[in-house]
């Protein structure tokens, strides 16, 4: 019931959000100007920002150049914090390679943590560092989706900056705001005080970290960017209090993701294309949800054959105070989401569950994040245009544009990347002793752990299986680089494919023109994910938890 009444309100909220959204980056002049646009036009006077509208290569370069600056300046806050103000517990600055690596993941709306925060960061660095990437990051995606639909529809590009702020004026920041004092009310601590020492019943002293966790945890979510304030993420009882929390926290990391498909459909002019998205993307998650389930209450059968009960499911490695039904339904959205926060150690689940969230971030189309899953999902669209075409023996045409050679070979390139990436770093991994050593576990579930590391950088979702040992060189640099190769490769080849789109001549409609807002094309969709995307990588699945299941 708990499930069913969450997903009913995230439903509920997907339309008048996107909708919000869609207003927000309309150039024309709204309601809302006269509260955001004094502070917005107050940033482009600082920074000398032009608001023309610019080329799909300059945005592309901007947003590359500007988030690679802004890694580079965080990596020397989190170098130097043990110098810096605002460090009570007097922190060390990062190894280099942590620091690089951190830097990187922040960055790219990843929020893999090779580190524990309450120990590995000051003050400073979670306020001015990880807070702070934790709002561009969001936003440079949302622009980066805007921007694409935009040139899906023969408009111009637009302009990075202008999408920006904007989408961290008048999207993230106001929603955060708000949020954030409500998970203070439910019990999160929002404070600049040092580590409380106290004393327990048998005379031992514990350190407890505190912070400004209320102000991390509310943009956290709603950014799909994951990364915890404490090392247990929102395991942590300051993280995550009670069910009420766990619940907002889900509803947060859907928020976006659920509405941007209501987005794309006000911008291109038929919300029922949205719409089939949408229904199409749920279909796939209620099916894994609900397997996901199935196989958590029934147990681990190793254990199960020891007679140890299984009556409230596989709680190994689960918080009581959420049980499995909440847990499973944490770990899915998490993956889902790309957001990558975990109220449940993943390296616990059941092996085809963990097969699931994995699966989710390979596919990397189950709603999505921000943006970046957006556009992924449009590029699996198109796809299914082309597939489409193909047989029926016409040139395929997605809103009165042809899709042809050009298109078809940078996307290509697109789904190249990803397993490249994910295989290709799993075997490095696997067979250099500076990567097999970190595994905990040799067997099929090893295979498994290395391959959710690299898949969640890749896909720029930053949860883990959390039984490797990733705080060495080797994990830092591989997946350091993973993560940034994943991030802006498919932002610079899709935005090329909607630059180019932009350019051509529409193409009059006939009867003959495959219509792409109807259930068939819904139906078309979820099968070229299936077919293109899951295909991909089912004989390393086979080798990792199919293996471990059958095994058990």
């Amino acid at each position: 019931m708990s499930i069913a009444f969450t997903l009913l309100i995230i439903f509920l909220i997907a339309k008048p959000v996107g909708l919000y959204i869609a207003s927000v980056f309309d150039y024309q002049h709204s309601k809302m100007d006269k509260f955001f646009l004094p502070i917005e036009k107050l940033f482009y006077k600082i920074g000398g920002v032009k608001e023309d509208n610019q080329s799909w290569k300059q945005y592309a370069i901007t947003l590359v150049g500007v988030n690679t600056f802004m890694i580079l300046l965080v990596y020397f806050v989190f170098r130097l914090q043990g110098v810096l103000p605002l460090n009570p517990s007097n922190i060390a600055g990062m190894d280099p390679t942590l620091a690089f690596n951190t830097a990187i993941s922040f960055m790219t709306n990843t929020n893999l943590q090779h580190y524990s925060g309450e120990s590995g960061l000051s003050y400073l660095s979670q306020l001015i560092g990880i807070l702070f990437m934790m709002f561009v990051a969001p936003g440079t995606a949302l622009a980066v989706a805007i921007a694409f639909i935009r040139g899906l529809t023969g408009k111009e590009i637009g302009n990075f900056f202008v999408d920006l702020i904007r989408s961290i004026t008048r999207v993230l920041l106001p929603i955060a705001f708000i949020t954030s004092f409500i998970f203070i009310a439910l019990g999160v601590p929002q404070t600049l005080d040092p580590t409380i020492t106290a004393k327990t019943i048998e005379g031992i002293e514990q350190h407890i970290a505190m912070g400004p966790v209320g102000s991390f945890l509310s943009i956290k979510e709603l950014g799909n960017n994951g990364g915890g304030f404490f090392g247990v993420n929102s395991a942590h009882p300051f993280e995550n209090p009670n069910a009420i929390s766990n619940v907002l926290q889900i509803i947060l990391m859907f928020l976006l993701p659920v509405a941007l498909p209501y987005t794309y459909g006000k911008m291109v002019g038929n919300l029922k294309q949205g719409r089939v998205l949408f229904v199409s993307m749920a279909m796939i998650f209620l099916v894994f949800l609900g397997t996901s389930l199935y196989q958590e209450y029934k147990g681990n059968p190793a254990l199960n054959e020891l007679g140890i009960s299984a009556e409230q499911g596989s709680m190994e490695g689960k918080e009581v105070r959420f049980g499995t039904a909440q847990s499973i339904f944490y770990a899915i959205t998490t993956t889902a989401t790309e957001t990558g926060a975990v109220n449940t150690m993943h390296d616990t689940l059941t092996p085809l569950t963990g097969m699931l969230a994995l699966s989710n971030m390979l596919l990397n189309i189950v709603f999505g994040g921000v943006g970046a899953g957006f556009v992924n999902i449009i590029m699996y669209v198109m796809i299914a245009v082309f597939l489409s075409g193909l047989m029926v023996g016409r040139t395929p045409e997605y809103f009165g544009k042809k899709i042809e050679g050009k298109e078809m070979k940078l996307i290509a390139l697109t789904l190249l990347i990803s397993p490249f990436l994910i295989l290709g770093g799993s075997a490095l991994a696997l067979f250099t002793p500076l990567g097999s050593d970190g595994i905990s576990n040799p067997g099929y579930h090893g295979i498994t752990q290395v391959l959710y590391e690299f898949t969640s950088s890749a896909a720029n979702n930053g949860s883990g299986f959390e039984g490797l040992g990733d705080a060495t060189p080797f994990w830092n640099i591989s997946t350091g680089i993973v993560m940034f190769i994943g991030r802006f490769f498919g932002f610079v080849t899709m935005l090329a494919v909607a630059g180019s789109l932009a350019s051509k001549r529409l193409v009059p409609e006939t009867v003959g023109t495959f219509k792409t807002d109807t259930s068939l094309f819904g139906i078309l969709f979820i099968v070229a994910v299936f077919i293109v995307g899951a295909l991909t990588f089912f004989p390393v699945l086979v080798l990792g938890p199919v293996a471990e299941y059958l095994t058990l």
